[in-house]
């Protein structure tokens, strides 16, 4: 679904992405990993022709998004940013809707169809109680989740999330990516920037992991969140743990020793890596 070669962008003289090359495909989803400032949402802006890459190509489902009008490009991948500011006091059911723009005919005049795939979207994420609140009075955890929800109303097959749990609770968080997985496992592909090293093992097909320097490593979790990587991304901030199977980032200064651990509260449905 979506095929990046050799990309290369630069703010003036400042390069900030240097021949980045990876492919994300049908039904997986892949994290985005890396340090503040190692241009991973300057690499989303690319892939969605906000920004014009010095070089390289982004093809999505083989279409090199060069030659893609807006339009085209909405129906082929959906968009949730860090942040979102509205002015206006739309409902969130409005909101959701706002997905199926790129799908109405000339009229802009939504259909029963459309009404019902925002009803599935905000049923899915949970948030169908809110549908007639204001949008502007949400807190920002609602909010993402209102967006995100939008996303899948869109119905494309690709999806670009910038820290989708950053503003949840920890239940949220974990309700939200096991959602991504079963979004995925329906077919559609996640590129979802995180910061937290447990997301990405405990929930991702894959990850690419971005340094100051380009890409630092691509590929499953499993063969990528190790201690060398953390090591040289953070130094020695955390360790790695594996704990009855599962793969655990922690503070570097805890000890094994003296600490009881849970594995993972509540049920392990969908974790894929150990």
């Amino acid at each position: 679904m979506l095929t990046v070669n050799d990309l290369t962008f630069s703010y003036g003289r400042q390069r900030v992405l240097k021949n980045i090359s990876f492919q994300i495909r049908k039904g997986e989803l892949c994290a985005l990993f890396g340090p503040n400032g190692t241009g991973k949402t300057t690499l989303f802006k690319c892939c969605l022709k906000f920004l014009v890459p010095d070089s390289g190509t982004v093809r999505i489902n083989g279409k090199d998004i060069r030659g893609l009008p807006p339009r085209q490009m909405a129906r082929l991948v959906a968009y949730v940013p860090q942040a979102h500011h509205c002015a206006f006091p739309f409902t969130v059911s409005q909101m959701v809707l706002m997905g199926r723009t790129p799908h109405l005919n000339r009229f802009f005049t939504p259909g029963a169809k459309d009404r019902k795939l925002a009803d599935q979207a905000m049923q899915t994420l949970g948030i169908s109680h809110l549908s007639d609140t204001a949008y502007n009075r949400l807190s920002g955890g609602q909010q993402q989740m209102v967006l995100i929800a939008r996303a899948i109303a869109q119905q494309t097959g690709l999806i670009f999330l910038d820290e989708p749990a950053a503003a949840l609770d920890f239940k949220n968080q974990i309700n939200l990516w096991q959602t991504l997985q079963t979004i995925a496992e329906q077919g559609t592909a996640i590129l979802a920037c995180t910061h937290d090293p447990n997301h990405v093992s405990w929930f991702c097909h894959s990850t690419v992991v971005l340094d100051r320097s380009g890409l630092l490593a691509k590929g499953s979790p499993g063969q990528v969140m190790t201690q060398e990587m953390m090591d040289r991304i953070y130094g020695d901030a955390c360790r790695v743990w594996n704990i009855n199977g599962l793969k655990i980032m922690v503070p570097g200064t805890m000890d094994t020793g003296t600490t009881n651990i849970v594995a993972f509260p509540g049920n392990r449905k969908g974790i894929h890596h150990k």
